[in-house]
């Protein structure tokens, strides 16, 4: 059983990340190019769909796979701790990302592409992070 769960459990991951990595790309388009009212429609079909569709059903596959594993090889370890620490402000900062989209669509977001750009570096740390709390588990 442990087996299915971590492969469902990785197979969520990367579908989130895939949403968790594109969507602040979308958020520099968009905001580069607000006076670009035909291209901003389409692009608030992506971003809703995107976060909709992808996203938030994989974020939640991903807490539920990653709770199975944690009732399977039980709640010890400090890396676990730190794992899911990390993964609460990866929750956190993909919340953002949604409070940011729906900004756009009510067009008050007054963010920059540069912003969005830099913003875009904080998941690939908490992955590296999250990542090698499972792989080395230092603690």
């Amino acid at each position: 059983m442990y087996e299915w769960v971590l492969w469902f459990h990785v197979l969520s991951f990367i579908s989130w990340f895939s949403a968790i990595f594109y969507m602040p790309r979308l958020l520099v388009y968009h905001a580069e190019h607000i006076d670009n009212r035909d291209y901003i429609k389409v692009l608030k079909i992506q971003e809703q769909k995107l976060m909709g569709v992808i996203g938030f059903p994989a974020m939640w596959m991903t807490i539920i796979s990653g709770s199975g594993l944690t009732y399977i090889i039980g709640f010890n370890g400090g890396w676990l701790h730190v794992k899911i620490a990390l993964v609460i402000v990866l929750v956190a900062y993909f919340v953002s990302l949604e409070k940011y989209r729906k900004d756009f669509t009510k067009d008050v977001c007054h963010k920059s592409g540069k912003f969005f750009r830099i913003y875009n570096e904080i998941p690939t740390l908490l992955m590296m992070a999250i990542v090698a709390m499972v792989v080395f588990k230092p603690f």
